[in-house]
């Protein structure tokens, strides 16, 4: 069914040159030189840039949806992930139909295109959640999750290319900024103090939390206010709203009931000279030792899951507390991608601790899978 569908919305001579693009070799990019050549956002650097992307882009686009095509358990003919394989059949397209770059209306032409292939690819995550959701229910329930480990790759594979495409793009138009803030080029902060974006974060996951239940625990915060290091602010503060949104649910849950004060979630924000480290420490309980493998796959969640509650994906609020599963696994996948890493060392019974390490070299390349 979506061979056919495939061939009915696309001609054979896209599909074929998607193939032949799927098979070239992909550039990666390291963060320092996005900084230093992003430093200068002069009309020739915005130029080269368009140029690179022009060429780049479409080589990743393309590999992702050749691979939509072909995934196992029947995944591809799923209606929700046809949606994403289609999406990523039209960018395609946008980008081999669009003119050889030459000057600098060709370039702004060219900026404007890739915003809207951004919006155009807003909702991946969570269609591409609903495509699994709706996989998860066909399969038999006895089968172990852990086997499905050709679907966890491919995740991991199609998240990370994923984050790597939207900040080639969010750099590129970003730097089309004319006013940009103080020490701010693109998406990356040359200054950014870990200490602010990670207090911004909290604010938000605990704002969230006191939605959600009614009443939220406090955190506390550790670490030097004058403390600053080049990084991608966004990518920071998704993970670790994700990672205090967790302990904080934890906690809340646990105490809910009791008579006891909720102890407050600690972090701890650690300058080594290779690894800048966030330490996310709460006393919820902890998570069993069985139950360790399975927090970075994408079939398992503790929580209920939002998008039985709210089938219609234009109207789901993608900030909901829990439930789809994806916040650690991408999560760790936003700290590889320049070079870091999460792990999670728990004590079942008493609480769980969340190390999240960052690269402070800006040296590694993306990661590109």
């Amino acid at each position: 069914m979506a061979t056919k569908k495939l061939y009915e919305s696309f001609s054979k001579t896209l599909i074929d040159e998607a193939h032949k693009w799927g098979c070239m070799k992909q550039t990666g990019v390291s963060l320092r030189y996005m900084m230093e050549f992003g430093s200068r956002p002069t009309d020739r650097n915005l130029l080269i840039s368009a140029q690179f992307l022009q060429k780049e882009l479409p080589i990743r686009i393309a590999r992702r949806a050749i691979e939509l095509e072909t995934l196992p358990y029947g995944l591809s003919d799923k209606p929700a992930v046809i949606k994403v394989r289609d999406w990523y059949l039209d960018s395609f397209k946008d980008f081999r139909s669009f003119p050889e770059i030459k000057d600098k209306n060709d370039e702004l032409e060219f900026t404007n295109m890739i915003k809207m292939i951004k919006v155009r690819h807003n909702n991946v995550v969570p269609t591409l959640a609903l495509g699994v959701q709706q996989l998860k229910k066909s399969l038999d329930p006895k089968i172990e999750y852990e086997g499905l480990d050709e679907i966890h790759q491919f995740l991991d594979r199609f998240y990370m290319s994923r984050i790597g495409i939207r900040m080639l793009i969010g750099q590129h138009v970003e730097l089309h900024n004319p006013n940009p803030p103080p020490d701010v080029v693109g998406y990356i902060h040359t200054k950014m103090s870990p200490l602010e974006v990670v207090r911004g974060a909290s604010e938000d996951a605990r704002s969230i939390c006191l939605r959600e239940y009614g009443s939220a625990p406090d955190f506390s915060i550790y670490g030097d206010p004058n403390f600053t290091f080049p990084y991608v602010p966004t990518h920071l503060h998704m993970m670790v709203f994700e990672l205090v949104k967790n302990s904080l649910r934890a906690v809340q849950e646990r105490f809910m009931d009791s008579d006891k004060i909720a102890p407050p979630v600690r972090i701890i924000v650690a300058d080594g000279s290779e690894d800048v480290t966030i330490k996310v420490s709460d006393e919820g309980g902890g998570i069993a030792r069985s139950g360790l493998p399975k927090i970075f796959t994408y079939l398992y969640s503790t929580a209920r899951d939002p998008l039985c509650e709210q089938p219609d994906l234009d109207t789901a609020n993608m900030a909901t507390m829990a439930g789809y599963g994806y916040g650690l696994p991408i999560s760790r996948l936003y700290a590889r991608y320049f070079g870091g890493d999460l792990q999670i060392i728990s004590m079942e019974g008493y609480g769980t601790d969340a190390y999240l390490h960052l690269s402070r070299l800006g040296d590694s390349q993306e990661p590109l899978p």
